[in-house]
């Protein structure tokens, strides 16, 4: 059984509601228990704050002990060296995923702080970017 800790940064609590036409309609809680219904075998954690100390706190507490992070980092992103920091300094592996395409949206979200640091990068294929991000792990 894989461990996989789902990271969801700023303003990711008001998915289903917040700009439908880039986020989509469905919240992240009905999303969530899709994800474990498809990944039985597979034990799925959850944690989201609009709190980049709080992010930073929570890849430090599980980031030796489990087999993947699933981070969205929200507008963090492309500003926290201290989110980068956290992802290098710890162990476990990191997929930084983004519901939107990025690089199809505002200039300065074209540029990440924290890519170089992770496994890889998925972005804009609205939330199944967490599925395949946890299928990466498989």
């Amino acid at each position: 059984m894989k461990k996989i800790q789902i990271i969801n940064g700023p303003n990711l609590n008001l998915l289903g509601g917040r700009e439908p036409a880039i986020y989509g309609c469905r919240g992240f809680d009905s999303y969530l228990e899709h994800l474990r219904t498809s990944f039985p075998d597979d034990d799925i954690r959850y944690f989201q704050s609009n709190s980049e100390g709080a992010l930073i706190d929570k890849i430090h507490e599980v980031g030796f002990t489990i087999d993947g992070i699933v981070l969205n980092a929200g507008g963090y992103t492309h500003t926290s060296v201290a989110l980068r920091d956290a992802i290098k300094a710890v162990d476990t592996p990191v997929i930084e995923v983004h519901i939107s395409n990025v690089h199809a949206r505002e200039e300065f979200r074209h540029k990440s702080m924290i890519s170089a640091v992770c496994k890889g990068v998925i972005a804009g294929f609205g939330l199944d970017s967490y599925r395949l991000a946890i299928e990466a792990f498989e």
